[in-house]
């Protein structure tokens, strides 16, 4: 069977671990002779259009990749307004960019909520790309239940919610917010199904787990491990939550001169490496790395435990300190730490004794090798990249399946 060149239309917003993770599924896509069109503001342009996809603007609300990470708020109505007030202001702007020019598919991050309004007025199906974990069966009941419980007695969480059912009614959407947000009709999740909780209790005829889509980051550059280095140990947290000189000041200590280690240490854009203090011969510190280059030659990843540097550390088989920072980032430290990878250590109890026996444990156990090379070969099989656009194609409308 063939399938006929589609126009598939892809929705995001401007945040690393939203466009990254499915960017090798785009460029795929166009490989194979498809024309993509990626709703995104402008600042993510130009990786868009590396991929052979055309980038189609939309101004934006939401904090940017250069805003400091406070801008996102500390509470679940700070976390989550953002989105729905974009969502609502940035739907006029989709739907006369893409007026006559309506896809055949419509592909869309977990975080874009117009995409879903666009796929139910045009009529065509939509498929999610979760670059994080999923609702499992009883996922409600367990977890967003009781999260809301306390923002839902406030007039501020009721505002809230009848501000987004009003939306979804005016585009002709009966379902209520909470399923409309979790409960895709079909997704592809971009996690390996290691790091998904109750991973048993995931509806697959809805979600397939492909695992990661990683390509070969060439254009990112490379990472050369110094000659004499033993061992190599990676610190990053990730491109958001990076404002922490305190504690890279604790990583500097801790492994600062110890024998045979070479650290690399990205700080981010927040923090002045002169806020570090006088750095030893063995740090190297950057405000960005190749960060799959430098996995591939390292012996451990102190990490945020993102989706994307978690799947990272498990592809590349690298035993890890999770230090996580925010949302989705502590149950995959707990997922990881149960996979028996990776140690979790909450950032108050992150010092520098504590982070250097973390580390210097984990690369001494034959067991947590071994379970990285089981891990590894699970995701294997997952099928990536290719897997992945082989199930969007077939979720394209049955006349273009010749």
């Amino acid at each position: 069977m063939t399938t006929r060149r589609a126009h598939i239309a892809m929705f995001s917003i401007a945040a690393h671990g939203h466009v990254n993770p499915s960017i090798e599924v785009i460029r795929e896509l166009v490989a194979r002779g498809h024309r993509v069109t990626y709703a995104i503001p402008p600042v993510f342009a130009d990786k868009v259009a590396a991929t052979g996809a055309e980038p189609v603007h939309y101004t934006s609300t939401l904090p940017s990749p250069d805003d400091d990470p406070e801008a996102w708020g500390t509470t679940l109505l700070d976390n989550v307004e953002p989105f729905l007030a974009d969502a609502i202001q940035a739907l006029p702007q989709l739907v006369k960019a893409y007026e006559g020019d309506e896809p055949d598919l419509v592909l869309h991050d977990i975080t874009s909520y117009p995409a879903r309004v666009l796929a139910h007025r045009w009529g065509v199906p939509a498929v999610s790309l979760s670059p994080n974990l999923v609702a499992w069966t009883g996922a409600e009941e367990e977890v967003t239940k009781p999260m809301w419980a306390e923002p839902l007695k406030t007039e501020r969480g009721q505002a809230y919610y009848a501000r987004f059912e009003a939306w979804l009614a005016e585009s002709g959407i009966t379902q209520q917010p909470d399923p409309f947000v979790g409960r895709p009709a079909r997704s592809l999740v971009l996690i390996p199904k290691a790091l998904q909780p109750h991973a048993d209790r995931v509806d697959e005829a809805v979600h397939t787990f492909v695992g990661a889509c990683q390509g070969e980051r060439a254009a990112q550059g490379e990472w050369q491990r110094p000659e004499g280095a033993e061992k190599v140990l990676l610190v990053s947290l990730g491109s958001s939550f990076t404002k922490q000189p305190a504690f890279y000041r604790e990583c500097v200590k801790a492994f600062g001169e110890l024998p045979g280690w070479h650290v690399v240490l990205q700080i981010g854009k927040f923090v002045d490496p002169a806020e570090l203090g006088e750095l030893p011969g063995n740090v190297e510190v950057h405000q960005w790395v190749p960060q799959l280059a430098v996995l591939r030659q390292a012996d451990v990843f102190v990490t945020h435990a993102g989706a994307g540097g978690s799947q990272e550390g498990l592809a590349t088989g690298t035993p890890m300190v999770a230090v996580p920072q925010a949302v989705d980032q502590f149950g995959n430290a707990d997922m990881l730490q149960a996979l028996g990878v990776a140690r979790h250590l909450p950032m108050e109890e992150a010092t520098a004794t504590t982070l250097r026996e973390a580390v210097l444990a984990l690369d001494a156990d034959p067991e947590v090798a071994r379970r990285l090379a089981e891990i590894r070969d699970g995701m294997a099989k997952e099928g990536g990249t290719r897997r992945a656009a082989d199930l969007i194609e077939a979720e394209l409308p049955a006349d273009m399946h010749q």
